[in-house]
């Protein structure tokens, strides 16, 4: 079991950056797959990254692909979301969540068995 907990929310420009981390309670945290959803006003909760717990396998969500990168620091129980070149329909609550999916893309949230509570991400135009 792990508890995890998202930070690096914010307001940010059309364009800009923001790194969001997702940090593990426990070293148990390390033999999880990790997952970024997000989730907007009226839309349901939709997959955004992932990586594998070896960090040596990644998925994104095709309209993020190339802006956004995720990775983990396993030495630190933490992962990462990069976040560039953001838009405004990037705007939503963020989750980081744990689980062992038997794929990474293509996921559900059903597929993650521990979330954080979220961290809200403003892209203004």
């Amino acid at each position: 079991q792990v508890q995890v907990v998202e930070s690096g929310g914010g307001l940010v420009q059309a364009g800009g950056s923001l790194r969001l981390s997702c940090a593990g309670s426990s070293r148990s945290f390390r033999s999880y797959a990790i997952a970024w959803f997000r989730q907007a006003p009226g839309k349901e909760r939709e997959f955004v990254a992932a990586i594998s717990w070896t960090g040596d396998s990644t998925a994104y969500l095709p309209s993020v692909k190339g802006r956004f990168t995720i990775s983990r620091d396993d030495a630190n129980n933490k992962v990462y979301l990069q976040m560039n070149s953001l838009k405004p329909e990037d705007t939503a609550l963020y989750y980081c969540a744990a689980g062992l999916p038997v794929s990474l893309l293509g996921a559900t949230p059903r597929s993650y068995d521990y979330w954080g509570q979220g961290t809200q991400v403003t892209v203004s135009s």
